[in-house]
């Protein structure tokens, strides 16, 4: 069985957010693993939101699940700037998307690529 999405998102576009949410939960529910669905959703949307709205490029994402049932999701965008946590205030609407993957993820990091960066977390099924 074929375990693997791929997409391709255009710069600024992030209408597709939603979209790419939308294929990974039905991906993962058709590859038996609907239980991660909503913690990938979540960490998904901060990597590509991030990718999206603080590189002014597009981004590829990727979602792998291994044979050992492990969720490999990978964000590349096209700038080398290392993605950074900032403590939010009280009331700001952003900041927390770094702290979320952390927080959430079994594992996580930044891979420099001679083109960019890939920000990658993995969450494994029970």
């Amino acid at each position: 069985m074929h375990r693997r999405l791929h997409t391709a998102l255009d710069p600024a576009d992030l209408l597709a957010v939603g979209a790419v949410r939308h294929r990974l939960r039905a991906a993962l529910t058709l590859w038996g693993v609907p239980e991660l669905a909503d913690t990938a959703e979540l960490l998904v949307s901060e990597l590509v939101t991030n990718a999206l709205v603080h590189t002014e490029r597009g981004a590829v994402f990727d979602a792998v699940l291994t044979p050992e049932l492990r969720l490999r999701v990978e964000v590349q965008d096209g700038t080398s700037r290392l993605p950074g946590r900032r403590p939010p205030s009280d009331f700001a609407t952003s900041g927390r998307g770094l702290l979320l993957v952390e927080a959430l993820a079994d594992d996580w990091g930044v891979k420099l690529r001679g083109d960019g960066k890939v920000t990658w977390f993995e969450l494994g099924a029970s």
